[in-house]
């Protein structure tokens, strides 16, 4: 279906990005409409462990589940989304460059969209869903870099 890669690279050690990325309190800093992330099974973070995520757009509540499929961080963090209307999976690489510098790698893959409005999007309109992967990536930069 829809896949989207690319990388940045982040101003800030390996450590201070991965701590930073693993911790859901931060996903408000650099996920626009950001509520909340609630635990439903297993232990957050590991291998396995399913939560529910709330986004807030406007008038518009969106609920999602996410599943880590495999947690190696610092190295890599792979993830399966769930939405009434779509699937997608996530997965990031870090690769520090140096003891400043972390590359970032990352990965999505919209798996299935099942309503008319987001498959005529990702027809006619296929940068829309970069963009927005591209824009919450650019946030985290963002929001690492001025952190510490």
């Amino acid at each position: 279906m829809k896949k989207i890669v690319g990388s940045i690279v982040i101003n800030k050690p390996i450590d201070v990005v991965t701590r930073l990325f693993l911790d859901p309190s931060n996903l408000k800093e650099y996920q626009d409409g950001f509520v909340k992330k609630e635990l439903k099974s297993g232990l957050d973070g590991e291998d396995g462990c399913v939560s529910t995520l709330y986004y807030k757009y406007g008038n518009q509540d969106m609920i999602m589940t996410e599943t880590v499929v495999s947690n190696k961080l610092p190295d890599s963090y792979e993830a399966f989304y769930h939405h009434q209307h779509m699937d997608n999976t996530m997965k990031c690489n870090f690769t520090a460059i140096d003891d400043q510098s972390t590359k970032y790698d990352y990965e999505y893959e919209y798996t299935r969209i099942n309503w008319i409005i987001p498959k005529l999007i990702s027809i006619f309109f296929p940068s829309m869903y970069r963009k927005q992967g591209q824009k919450w990536i650019d946030q985290f930069k963002e929001f690492v870099e001025a952190s510490e």
